[in-house]
Formats: C-alpha cells, structure tokens, sequence
C-alpha cells in the first residue's frame, strides 16, 4: 500500500519529469512548431500539480475527519458545487500555465513582464481552450421559450440577451478599477517582505486588527434605532448576491505551503428583494446618498451590467460586520429575557444546530433580533472579540478572525488602497494626517491607522471605509456609501426582471406586492403573534408592537390564471423523468418541458395550444451517460465511471476511498480487503500450527501408569510453565500424595 507521502511524491515527480524537457530545451519549443503541444506538455504538467494539491488536501481532510478545524469548517460552508468546482480547477490550471510560460519567457529575455503581455493573444486563447477555460468564457445559450421570457434562469444567465453571461453565477466578479498585484499578475500586496508601497512596507493584517479593529466584548455599545435583523438581513443578501465558492485545492502550487496550515508567503494555496431596496438599503446609506447614488426607478438599462463588482463583494459590503452583537439573545413570548434559554455568546452558537432544536426553535432567536438592538460601529468599537478571537472556536483552541480575513482577502482580491476608490467616487484623496482626522473623527484611531500604514494610499479599502464617519441618518460613511449605492443601482437597472419593470407584473400585480413587508414575511412564517410594524427598528414590547393580523400582506387573486373559454387541448399526459410548467404567449396557452437533472429533453421543448390541439406531441426525457463524456469526464481519471439513472458513480479500487470532491480516489491509510482474507487464512494457519504443537506438547507431558506409581515422562522436553499451570501442577501433587483422585490432568495441560 502507497502512503500518502509517497503518492504525493510520486504525482510531483511525475509532472515534474513531463515537464522537464520542455523547461530545459531551447525558445523554439514553445515558440516554434508545433506550438500547440508544447503548449499541451506545460498544460499536463500544470494539471499534475493542481491535482496533486487536491489530493493531498483530500488526504489531510480524510486523516482529519474527526478533528475538525474552523479553516475546514469555513471552507466546507463554502464548498463549490460541480459546476463551480470544474470551473475553480480549469482557472487554476489556466493560471499555473501562464505562470510557467511567462518564467520561462523572463529567463529567457531577462526581463519581468506581466503574463498577458508576454504571451501573444492566439497563445493565451489556446491556453484558455486546452485548459478547459473557455466554454465558461464563452456565452451561454440562451433558450428562446414563453418561459425564459418571462421569468429568470436560476443561474442568472440570459437576463440581458445582448450581454447573456451579465449578472450571472459562474462569473468572475466586476472590476471597476484595474487590480494592484505586487508581481502584476497574482501576489497580493503586502505579500513580499521587502517590497514597499510608496515607500513603506504593509502592516501584517493580525497586527492591524490587534491595533485598530479588536474590542472587548463586554464594551461593545448598542445601537438604538436599529434591530439585530437589520444585520441578519444584510448577512442573507450578501451571501445570495456574492457568495464565492471556496478553491478547489487549498495547497500551493510546485511545492508551496498549505495556507490553512502555515502564515508563510509562498505562492497560494440576483435577485434584489423589495425589501432590500424599499427598506434596508435606506437606511444603510442614508436619505441624502440613497438619492444621489440610486434613486427611483426609472426602467431597465440594458447598458447597465448587474454583475457584483470586486470592491462591493470584498470590502464595502462587509461593513455589517462591525455590526454584529457579540451575543445572541433568546426571548420569551413577552418578549423578556427567556428565563430557561441564557444569551449565548456568538462563539456558543457556531455551527450549532442542536442549539436552535433544543432552545424551543426559532421563535425565541426572531424575538430577539426583533426586540433587541445591533451593535453600534463606531470607529474606536470596530469590531468585538467573538469575530476576531473566537470565529469558529473549536475544543482544540483553534480559532479564526473575521476583521484579518476580511483585510487579507482584499488583498488577494487585487483591490487598490483607500485613496484610488475615494478618487474613483468623486471624494477628495487624503494626503495629509488632517486631511485623515477629517474623514475620521477620532483622533487616536487616525493616528493609529497612519501609524501602522505609513501613508494614505497605502490603507485597504475595507477598514478606511468602514472607519469613516456616519453620513447623516446613515450607518455608512461616504465612500461605502458611494460602493454600496452603485452596485445596488446597477443591480436593479440592470435587471430585465426587476419587479417594477412594466411587463413583468400586472399593475394590480404589483400594488399587492407594494403591501408586502418583512413583518408579514415573520408572521407567515414563524409561531409569531406580534411584531413591530417596521422589523428593522428597534422596539419595545408591548407599546411598539401589533397583532399579526394588523399587518397588510399581499393577495393572491391577483396571480389567478383562467383558461380561454374556447380552450379545448386539456392537458397531455406527464412525461417521465421530467415535468412541464404553464405559460401564455400571444393569447395562447403554452406547455414548456424540462427533464430532470442527468436527464436530456428529446423533442419539442415547448407545446402551444391550437384549434387542431397541442402543435406537437409531448417530448422524452433520456438518460444522459455522463462517463461517455471524454471532454469533461465527471470522474478523475483515479476512478472508475459507472452511469446510473439520471446520474453516475465514481469507483474506487480496494485499498483506495473517494475523496471529498465526489470524484477522486485517495488512499484509504487501510490494508486492502484482500489483505485483509490473506491475515485471516495466515492466522488460520498459525492458529492450526499452534494446535497441533500444543497437542504434541500434551502428549509429552506426565502421562499416568496405574496405581501410586510416579508419573513418568516420555518426552525428553518440554516448554517451561507460567505460574497459574505450576499452581495447577502442586495442587495436582498434592492430591495424588493424600491419595485423592488423580487419573484427571491439572486445568493448565
């Protein structure tokens, strides 16, 4: 059996000796015929190491399965789904072999260039195909049925015809300034000890959170306008908007240090509720920035792109984290403290599902988030000591902190300092420390800030924006305000669905879904009898409170459909594996098939009722036989594909198990099961030999005549006796000397 060690090893020399040629050999190689595979041999070689890396991260999560740490709880919260997980490897593997060839390229002409420019367009388009990159680049194809017209794919694709892949999931976050890498391509800025940003090094993220960020729990102060579900709001639209999923491998490539083990710097390891917009976005920006940065609703925008920038998803968007409460408060039905069910602190409550089923439910955690106030971010109260000291604590002590992850992933996010996005809003740039006390209002805070930045220009973007003073009737100050502001709008404008549009709903239609609030959302869905009016402002009970059927809510009848009179098609009969939804066109009633997941349609994807009936006959869903697929194998190539009804199965050979990506097989640290029958028949064996000497061993043993006589040996050995047999032995002599029974041997022969 292979250890994990020497797989791994194996797997790196491996790609190292099918790539060696190609490195050590001269210019021609790769610039000279056939250019496309010498292309392939650095595309293989970078697939070696990306799937090396995987496998030893699948193997450290096999050995780790019971001690986990809150690096794999945060990771497994995020792990991708297939699709997104082919997508993170092909771009990985892309990456690595750009970064090879532009190595090679500076060896070569002794001179550093970024990889796109060292590389030729036709060369990085083969690069994107070979490495599986560019099906995901290209456009999707977008269905043209009474369905897709009128309501949104899932993925988000399609929703503007002339830009189908705007605003859609699977896509790479929109930059609005040009990145800022320290090598221009990839390494973060503050990656490399000597290199200096206008002069100066960056300070380590853990120090700037010790410094400015971190406060002490018990000193935390409440806000008194705003609720605790102000916040849980913003934390459910931020991750429906711009959850990223987490990388396919964890490890570094060509032999770098695994990121979740060690703080070296090597190479690393749409829709927009009513709510959000009529209620919760307000009050984040302010009356006078909601105005200025997104104003009514004046139609869709079909040059707008909706697509979630870098800045709001990476920085300006997380400023709800410096308004978490560092406790979760439980309520009674009078909304009082819960005299069975203690305020947990924030720590008690991760990943803690037991928590909510043994604590009387949701009940008593909406009652507090509805009747209990946030926490107030102020500049010298960033952020309290559950996120940054204990994120994710564990038995074994181990612990993450939220305000550190949040700087550093900004810098691998490429984002630019403080000074380029005030610059990029229309703000004044701070040059001068009073130019900063002015933006800040607190003196000792801007003075630490310049302290650990040495310049303004050099301070990420997440804490200059969060530090910054309240706008009026905000909880943003002017440059998140100014993010947070244009991402909303873009979202909205550039959305073809957006409930407001005109040909999405009826006006009657959309005067019920006016009525709506997220009050009436907690009376439908919770054993909530009185809430606030307004969820989002903090209020006492019982005076702040009303029945549940005081609240509006929407009706239904407005979405009631009926049949034309003259209808005669009926309905055909169901189609297995698959399902149709109703739709109108033109008047016209309207079947639109779809077939379940790892099935494909066959025939007419849409049927419209005539006078003669149905247009078409209904179509088949068929098995799709995803492990014929040789372009995109669902299985590594370590497994065995094995198709199924509307799926498949990837196979592992003994000793081997499939690891937690569902499609690679890793050693199980197990003997094979053949191993396993060949111990038992040597046991056997053994266990056979040891009887038979045992019984050889018996027979030489005193074996008694008749009468008194002495026993007399026959053999002329024998093996030595533990001390229970010699006390079998003289027990034995002794009642053969006093003349008792002894034709029976002692217990121990």
């Amino acid at each position: 059996m292979r250890t994990l060690a020497v797989l791994a090893a194996t797997l790196v020399l491996a790609c190292t000796e099918a790539f060696f040629p190609f490195i050590s050999r001269g210019k021609e190689l790769l610039w000279g015929k056939p250019a496309e595979s010498r292309i392939a041999s650095v595309l293989e070689e970078s697939r070696c190491l990306v799937d090396t890396a995987m496998y030893t991260t699948m193997q450290r999560n096999l050995r780790k399965r019971e001690i986990l740490s809150p690096a794999q709880l945060l990771s497994f919260s995020k792990l991708p789904e297939p699709t997104s997980g082919a997508i993170a490897r092909a771009a990985e593997i892309m990456e690595t072999s750009i970064q090879a060839m532009r190595r090679k390229v500076s060896l070569e002409t002794q001179q550093s260039r970024h990889p796109t420019d060292a590389l030729s367009e036709d060369l990085l388009s083969m690069v994107a195909n070979m490495s599986g990159c560019l099906p995901y680049m290209l456009p999707p194809k977008c269905p043209n049925t009474c369905l897709a017209n009128k309501y949104r794919l899932i993925t988000g694709a399609c929703n503007n015809r002339d830009h189908p892949r705007w605003g859609a999931s699977n896509t790479a976050l929109a930059r609005w300034l040009p990145p800022v890498y320290e090598d221009g391509f990839s390494e973060p800025r503050g990656w490399n000890p000597g290199f200096f940003h206008n002069g100066f090094p960056l300070p380590p993220v853990r120090e700037v959170t010790r410094q400015v960020i971190q406060v002490s729990n018990e000193v935390v102060t409440d806000d008194d306008h705003y609720s605790d579900l102000l916040i849980a709001w913003g934390q459910y639209i931020d991750h429906d908007i711009a959850f990223t999923p987490q990388s396919t491998s964890k490890a570094a490539f060509a032999g770098g240090a695994d990121c979740q083990v060690t703080c070296e710097n090597q190479n690393p390891c749409f829709p927009i509720q009513i709510i959000t917009l009529r209620d919760y976005v307000p009050r984040i920006l302010g009356p006078e920035a909601f105005r200025q940065y997104v104003g009514p609703y004046e139609g869709y925008d079909s040059t707008a792109n909706p697509t979630v920038s870098n800045v709001f998803s990476t920085a300006a968007f997380r400023f709800g984290h410096a308004t978490i409460h560092p406790r979760v408060r439980r309520l009674d039905a009078d909304f009082q403290e819960h005299p069975d069910l203690p305020a947990l602190w924030l720590h008690e409550a991760f990943f803690s599902p037991w928590t909510l089923l043994r604590g009387g439910g949701l009940d008593p955690l909406v009652r507090g988030l509805l009747a209990r106030p946030a926490k107030l971010q102020l500049q010298d109260q960033l952020m309290n000591e559950e996120l940054t000291e204990r994120l994710f604590m564990l038995s074994n002590s181990s612990t993450l902190d939220l305000a550190s992850i949040n700087l550093q992933r900004g810098r691998d996010h490429g984002l630019p300092g403080y000074n380029a996005w005030r610059e990029f809003c229309g703000l004044p740039r701070l040059e001068t420390p009073a130019d900063l006390r002015m933006a800040i209002a607190s003196r000792s805070v801007a003075a630490k800030i310049l302290d650990l930045y040495k310049h303004p220009d050099n301070i990420d973007v997440w804490l200059g924006g969060l530090a910054e003073n309240f706008l009026p009737g905000a909880r943003t100050g002017p440059l998140f305000a100014c993010l947070i502001g244009k991402q909303m709008k873009a979202l909205r404008d550039g959305d073809w669905f957006w409930w407001e549009n005109s040909h999405v709903f009826t006006d009657a239609q959309r005067r019920e879904l006016e009525k709506h609030s997220l009050s009436r959302v907690i009376c439908d869905n919770t054993g909530l009898t009185r809430v606030p009016v307004d969820a989002f402002q903090v209020g006492k009970f019982p005076e702040d409170f009303q029945p549940c059927d005081s609240i509006p809510g929407l009706s239904l009848e407005a979405w009631r459909e009926a049949f034309p009179a003259e209808d005669k098609c009926g309905f055909p009969e169901s189609v297995e594996n698959g399902d149709f939804v109703h739709c109108e066109e033109s008047g016209r009633r309207v079947l639109v098939y779809s077939c379940r997941h790892g099935y494909e349609l066959q025939g007419q994807q849409q049927l419209t009722c005539t006078q003669e009936g149905w247009d078409f006959q209904p179509p088949r869903c068929k098995d799709v036989n995803e492990c014929a697929d040789s372009a995109h194998p669902p299985c590594h190539a370590s497994a065995t594909c094995r198709n199924t009804k509307g799926s498949f199965r990837c196979l592992c050979e003994d000793p081997y198990e499939l690891g937690d990506d569902g499609r690679t097989c890793i050693d199980s640290r197990n003997l094979p099961r053949a191993s396993w029958v060949s111990i038992s028949l040597a046991a056997l064996l053994i266990g056979g030999v040891a009887g038979l000497t045992w019984t050889v061993i018996c027979s030489c043993w005193p074996i008694l005549e008749t009468g008194n006589v002495t026993p007399q040996l026959r053999c002329g050995k024998h093996r030595a006796v533990g001390t229970a047999q010699a006390q079998d032995l003289e027990q034995w002599d002794s009642a053969r000397k006093e003349g008792r029974d002894t034709h029976r041997l002692p217990r121990a022969l």
